[in-house]
C-alpha cells in the first residue's frame, strides 16, 4: 500500500509481437517481481525458434508478462497459473480488455494445486518466489506428473545458479545469464520417442 491507503501501481511493457508497447498492470501483491525488460528481450530472444504455435504454462504468472509477451510472440495457447487472488482478478480483466482467447488464468499453490494440463506443454515459465524454495520441487512435479512435451523448454529463474544435476534427469541447461542478483537460465527436456 501506498500512502494513504491507496495501492500502487507499476506497469511492465510488453517487448514484442501483436501487442507490441501495451502495457500490463503490476499489481501491488508482496513479493511480486516482474522479470526485467531486459531479461525477458533475453529470454525471449532465446526461445524465438519455438515460440510459434506452442503451448505454454506460466507458472507463479505475477504481472503476466512472460506469459503474454509468448502469446504476443506468437503462442498458440498459454495456462498463467498464481496464488493470489488479486493477481488472478487482474490477469483474467486484462486478458478479456485486450481480447487474448488463447489464455486460460487459474488460482492455485503449486506444484500439488495445479489441474492436469489438456495436453503437454512446450515451454514453461518457472519463476516463483525465491523464499519458498519451491523451484526444484515444481521441476520434478512438472517431470513426473506429465505436464511436458518431449522436448519441451523450461525457463527458470532463480537467485544462484543452477546445475544440470539438481535438475530432473531428463533436462539440461542450454542457456544461462545474470543480471544482478538474478539468474536465469533455460532449460531443456530431451526424451527421446
Amino acid at each position: 500500500m501506498g500512502l494513504n491507503g491507496s495501492m500502487k501501481q507499476g506497469f511492465v511493457r510488453i517487448i514484442a509481437g501483436q501487442w507490441r508497447s501495451r502495457r500490463l498492470k503490476v499489481p501491488d501483491v508482496k513479493g511480486l517481481r516482474p522479470t526485467p525488460d531486459r531479461v525477458r528481450e533475453t529470454v525471449f530472444n532465446w526461445l524465438t525458434p519455438y515460440l510459434p504455435g506452442a503451448y505454454c504454462l506460466d507458472l507463479f504468472a505475477g504481472s503476466g508478462a512472460l506469459g503474454v509477451e509468448a502469446l504476443s510472440r506468437g503462442a498458440a495457447y498459454v495456462v498463467m497459473v498464481d496464488y493470489s487472488l488479486e493477481v488472478v482478478r487482474l490477469l483474467k480483466e486484462e486478458l478479456a480488455e485486450w481480447k487474448a482467447e488463447n489464455a486460460f488464468v487459474y488460482r492455485a499453490k503449486a506444484p500439488k494445486g495445479l489441474k492436469p494440463p489438456v495436453q503437454p506443454f512446450d515451454i514453461v515459465f518457472l519463476d516463483p518466489p525465491y523464499n519458498e524454495n519451491i523451484l526444484f520441487p515444481c521441476c520434478h512435479f512438472l517431470e513426473t506428473q506429465g505436464f511436458l512435451a518431449p522436448c519441451a523448454y523450461i525457463y527458470l529463474e532463480a537467485r544462484q545458479l543452477i546445475r544440470d544435476n539438481e535438475l530432473p534427469a531428463h533436462w539440461r541447461i542450454i542457456k544461462s545469464q545474470q543480471a544482478g542478483q538474478v539468474f536465469y537460465h533455460l532449460a531443456q527436456r530431451e526424451l527421446k520417442q
